[in-house]
Order: C-alpha cells, then sequence, then structure tokens
C-alpha cells in the first residue's frame, strides 16, 4: 500500500471516531438530561396483578408522593395519583386517589390506601390500585415532597391563588417547616394569586387542618401546584426545558426505564404539548367516614373503578354521561366540587363521648397526651380537640410552651 493510500485510509478512519466519539458524547449527554433520574428496576417482571392493556395508545402510571421526614426508611404515600397518558386525544389525565380509602392490601387485610407503600413500597402500592380500582398500572413515578421544593424553585417559582381561609395555616405549616429543617423560610403575607417559592409551594401542597378542607382540601391544592408547574413548563422554550429537565431528572424516581421513557415522552408531545385534566374519586355524595373517630373513608370500589375506566378509556369525566370533549360536559373536575366542604358526616357523635377513652380518638398513626390533654396526628401536628369534634392546631412553639407550662 502507498503512503498516500495510507494516509487517506487512516484519515477515514479518523473522521468516523471522530464521528462515533462526538455522536457518543451526544448520546451520553442527552442520556444525562434526560435519564438522569433515580432507575428503580426492583418492579421487573413482577406481578402487579395488572389488568389487560384495553387500548394500546393510553398508558397509566402511579405517581406517589413521598413525605418522609428525616432518618424515617419507610414512608405512607401522602399523594397517590393514577397519570393517564392518552395519545388519541392528545392529554395527561391526573385522577387523585383518597389516602384514607379502606381498600383491601394484599397479604395484609384491610387498611388505608396509603399504608400499602409504607408496608411494601411501590410494588405493593401498585399491586393495591390495581386490586382494587381493577387498572392495568405496571410503572411508577415518586417524588419526594422535599424535592418537590427543588423543582419549584428550579421553575422560579409557581403562581398559586392563595385563598383568605388558608393563609394561616399555610403560614403555620411554613414556620414548622423551618423549625423541622434548621432553617427561616418567608411567610405568606396576603391572599391572591401570588408567585410560591418551593418552600411555600411545598407548605401549601401540605396543609389541611385549620379549617381547610382535611385531606379533600389537600387533594385539591396538591392538584393546583401540579397544574402550576404543568403551565410553567408550557411556556418554556425547548433549550430553557432542556437545561430544567438537567436538573429536575436526579430528584425522580421511577420504574420505567430510559428504553420505554423515551417512546413515552415522544408518544405524549407529538401532537404538541399535551393538556391537563385532573378529577378525584371517590366524588362527593359517594363516600362516607367509618371507624372508631371516622378515620377511614369508605365508598363502593366497584363504582369507583367504573368512573375511573370511563374517565380514561371513554373520556367521560366522574359524574358525567357525555364525553369531556363535547360543550355539555361539566368540566375537568366532573362530580368533584372543591368550592364547597365534600358532603359526609363529620365529627363525634352527639353525645360528645364523655364516657369515651379520650386515647380512643386519636386518630390512626397519632396519640393522646394525658399529661396535657392534647393530642398528636400522623403527620406530627399538635391540636386540641374541641367537644364539637373540630380541632385546634398549634404550632411547634406553642406546644412546647405549653408542656414547658
Amino acid at each position: 500500500m502507498s503512503i498516500k493510500r495510507l494516509q487517506r485510509v487512516l484519515t477515514r478512519m479518523l473522521t468516523v471516531l471522530v464521528v462515533l466519539s462526538v455522536l457518543f458524547c451526544f448520546g451520553l449527554y442527552a442520556y444525562r438530561v434526560f435519564f438522569g433520574y433515580n432507575y428503580d428496576s426492583s418492579l421487573f417482571e413482577r406481578d402487579l396483578a395488572a389488568g389487560i392493556q384495553v387500548d394500546e395508545n393510553i398508558t397509566n402510571l402511579a405517581l406517589f408522593g413521598l413525605d418522609a421526614r428525616a432518618g424515617e426508611t419507610q414512608s405512607h404515600s401522602d399523594c397517590m395519583m393514577i397519570v393517564t397518558i392518552d395519545n388519541t386525544r392528545g392529554k395527561i389525565k391526573l385522577i387523585s386517589l383518597m389516602r384514607d380509602s379502606l381498600v383491601s392490601i394484599p397479604g395484609y387485610g384491610e387498611d388505608k390506601l396509603n399504608a400499602a407503600y409504607f408496608l411494601g413500597g411501590p410494588s405493593l402500592a401498585i399491586e393495591t390500585i390495581n386490586q382494587n380500582f381493577g387498572t392495568d398500572i405496571r410503572d411508577y413515578i415518586a417524588v419526594g415532597f422535599e424535592q418537590l421544593a427543588e423543582i419549584v424553585d428550579a421553575l422560579g417559582g409557581v403562581e398559586i391563588d392563595v385563598q383568605a381561609y388558608e393563609v394561616d395555616e399555610l403560614n403555620r405549616v411554613i414556620r414548622d417547616y423551618g423549625i423541622e429543617q434548621g432553617k427561616t423560610f418567608a411567610g405568606v403575607e396576603r391572599a391572591g394569586l401570588q408567585r410560591l417559592d418551593g418552600a411555600q409551594a411545598l407548605c401549601y401542597g401540605r396543609i389541611r387542618k385549620g379549617n381547610t378542607g382535611d385531606d379533600w382540601g389537600r387533594v385539591e391544592r396538591q392538584g393546583i401546584v401540579l397544574n402550576a408547574l404543568f403551565t410553567s413548563v408550557q411556556k418554556m422554550s425547548a433549550s430553557r426545558l432542556i437545561g430544567l429537565m438537567n436538573k429536575l431528572m436526579p430528584h425522580v424516581t421511577t420504574s420505567l426505564s430510559p428504553a420505554a421513557l423515551a417512546p413515552l415522552i415522544a408518544g405524549a408531545v407529538r401532537g404538541g404539548m399535551p393538556a391537563l385534566e385532573r378529577t378525584r374519586v371517590p366524588l362527593d355524595d359517594e363516600w362516607d367516614y367509618y371507624g372508631a373517630s371516622g378515620e377511614y373513608i369508605l365508598y363502593d370500589l366497584d363504582t369507583a373503578a367504573d368512573h375511573i375506566h370511563q374517565y380514561i378509556y371513554s373520556d367521560l369525566y366522574p359524574g358525567d354521561t357525555v364525553p369531556a370533549d363535547t360543550p355539555a360536559a361539566d368540566g375537568p373536575l366532573g362530580g368533584v366540587d372543591f368550592d364547597e366542604e365534600p358532603t359526609g358526616p363529620a365529627g363525634l357523635d352527639e353525645d360528645g363521648g364523655a364516657a369515651v377513652d379520650p386515647a380512643s380518638l386519636a386518630e390512626e398513626g397519632g396519640s393522646y397526651d394525658p399529661a396535657t390533654g392534647d393530642y398528636r396526628d400522623s403527620d406530627g401536628d399538635y391540636y386540641r380537640l374541641n367537644p364539637d369534634g373540630s380541632r385546634t392546631y398549634y404550632d411547634q412553639q406553642t406546644y412546647r410552651a405549653r408542656l414547658a407550662g
């Protein structure tokens, strides 16, 4: 082989190597940007008792919001949603499941829905949802509430319309969160539409006490925060979105492999940014409180499963009888009215429980302090139980002062 021919061969080989190197580096960068998340392969080939996939253009996932405290190795899933990616209609649908729903947990019997994650992690939680609601979920996405604050800050905050009745309780939760973290966070000074930072939005999605709607109100606020996040992302340019994903993906844990996630994302945005809708089961007028202190939410699971299936596959909002994209549809919340307090009995019996052991009135996961007559709920917050069954909450500083006194 002549020297010139050898030079040409070497030049071509080097060119190929350079191109391959560039492609490899680009691929590695893309992988880190889009798939630099915490991949959980533990669900691979696990029997999650999933139903048959009804429509190949519709994918259902479980979304878990975890509120683990420092040092905890197990966590209840305080936020549970079915996420439906509907490529046929160009929608993402969120169905909130009430955490206190009384369900059957495989291997453990009846308990609250959120106990499944605590007892067996995402696999048992998914199996429990599938078994009780007849869904076909095989994968999940999980985000810790601490990580949610970082995601909101990475977005530059979110626009939330804070109601007047939420301000005091929101600031109490922000103060307690600051004590828990050993930091000081800015409170919310007024009601109205405003931009909340990560800590404020996190605490907004946590509040459920002080006449702010209990868990029903909390589920609505969690949906409001997710809507605000989605709206912020929709307004971003492609270059900024790529940069943002580089920051956000490490905060996400999912069982979706990169090979499964890539086509899922591509299908969802094929026709442009999908619309976001949300609803909740059970519907108003279809549930009741149950248990010694009303700690469970009881409803017909078959009816709830019918609502879920109709919404996912026929695009019928729960409580509606016409498809969601027709003018006669009531709207994305269907039979759910968050402007009014959910129907159903609440509080103690009329007799007030004078002969009832006060400790029996503590909620599941909470406790009673006979020295002060105060209660501690499952979130770790302290309150006084009023004769009518309502609660008056203390912030941590006030409670410590009561103990000292």
